[in-house]
């Protein structure tokens, strides 16, 4: 089966037919980022982007974190731009990128045009992330090496496809949607460390919504956007005619949380730091092996800024097992490149590259001063009970906003109920 057919029939999947264990991370994942999105609503690159929504104006539409209405379309960017701007957002490591924040504002911006139920908006959701993970896997780590960011190109087939089945398009429609949206998806990796990194998601769900309304409209494409002539695959993928296959099952079920205010990169060491439990002041050396790819991301040795700290190893170590609350993006300020017992500590922290640890994965020794060795290794693909992940996403949000962030995942188990215009005057508040 051509890829794209397979995009089509998964967006017409019937709602009762959705993996019970799929349809709980997506709720988590619609909680999670909407607690990203009201965390970031102070970030400059957010508030420029709601100057830029406020200056176009246009239809009230759609609500946006910060309260002003807009357009579906201008809604969706303003939203995932947001959602992305402390990079605190879930992740799909097979897709090599952010979900939510791509797919979940479009979506949103649509439930709320249309009135539509929040059930509805969340299976949307979810069918358009499985169709991103999906189309994100085949254009495989080619495609992102390029310096393609996927977020916002197989993110916005994703939203998309979660746009275009809240519209209720047809079969032939959303073929056309799809291949309007090979034309539009883009995306660089030059952006990083600017605030063009958070903006390409906001343009994922924006170019989403666009799509997918032009195709309501009857405006065509080619038929086949992604693997036709001179198609999105064969102009943006390092290997076209070599596709990682695709396993049974919906590959969202795999989705990661963010449980830190730092890179994923290093998450592994820190969960398989902290289940020792061991005092900061009682380890004399610790020997980490990681996945290579990570040395040249998270091994920063002297970091010398709050921000360079999120992606050094050794300064992480020490602020775990001293208790720093790393899920609390205040605690990551320049001073802490001065404290020195933290650049003690980290001294003797050593890091190697391990082929044998996968992405997700992170193992070593803890020397004590005792002279005890405490071997460690976590995988962040284990599975983690549904209950376990709701506690550390609730402690994440509230750690972000407090009260607020409580209250917004006590609406859990009211999703069902509401439509996609009351969570938003619920969690908003």
């Amino acid at each position: 089966m051509a890829l794209i057919d397979d995009i089509l029939d998964l967006a017409a999947t019937p709602a009762h037919l959705l993996p019970q264990n799929a349809m709980v991370k997506a709720r988590f994942s619609l909680l999670d980022w909407m607690t990203c999105g009201l965390s970031g609503l102070d970030e400059p690159v957010a508030q420029k982007i709601r100057a830029f929504a406020e200056n176009e104006g246009g239809a009230n539409q759609a609500t946006t974190f910060g309260g002003i209405l807009a357009p579906a379309r201008l809604a969706a960017l303003v939203n995932g731009t947001t959602a992305h701007a402390l990079d605190f957002d879930d992740t799909h490591f097979a897709h090599v990128g952010h979900l939510s924040v791509g797919i979940f504002p479009a979506a949103m911006a649509m439930g709320e045009a249309l009135d539509a139920p929040l059930r509805d908006v969340i299976a949307a959701f979810l069918l358009g992330a499985e169709a991103a993970i999906r189309i994100g896997v085949q254009l495989g780590a080619g495609h992102y090496n390029l310096g393609f960011h996927q977020t916002a190109t197989a993110g916005a087939f994703g939203a998309t496809v979660a746009v275009g089945r809240l519209m209720g398009l047809s079969h032939a429609q959303m073929r056309q949607a799809l291949g309007l949206c090979s034309t539009r998806a883009s995306g660089l990796k030059s952006q990083f460390g600017t605030m063009g990194k958070p903006l390409n998601a906001g343009l994922a769900a924006s170019n989403g919504v666009e799509c997918a309304q032009w195709a309501a409209l009857g405006i065509t494409s080619a038929d086949d956007g992604l693997h036709g002539p001179q198609g999105f695959f064969s102009t943006h993928h390092a290997s076209p005619d070599s596709e990682a296959p695709l396993r049974d099952g919906f590959l969202f079920e795999d989705n990661l949380y963010k449980l830190y205010a730092c890179c994923h990169g290093t998450h592994a060491m820190i969960e398989g730091l902290l289940s020792l439990g061991v005092p900061f002041d009682q380890v004399a050396h610790i020997e980490l092996r990681t996945n290579p790819r990570w040395l040249a991301v998270c091994d920063k040795k002297s970091p010398r800024t709050g921000l360079e700290v999120k992606f050094s190893y050794g300064w992480l170590a020490g602020m775990a097992l001293r208790g720093d609350d790393l899920g609390d993006r205040g605690v990551y300020t320049d001073a802490l490149c001065d404290d020195e017992a933290l650049a003690q500590f980290a001294r003797n922290v050593h890091v190697s590259g391990d082929n044998t640890q996968t992405d997700l994965q992170a193992a070593g020794n803890v020397l004590m001063k005792d002279g005890t060795s405490l071997p460690f290794h976590h995988d962040l693909a284990a599975p983690m009970p549904a209950e376990v992940l709701r506690a550390k996403l609730t402690a994440k949000a509230t750690s972000l906003l407090q009260a607020q962030g409580a209250a917004l995942w006590a609406l859990e188990d009211q999703l069902t109920d509401l439509t996609a215009a009351d969570f938003w005057k619920h969690a908003a508040l």
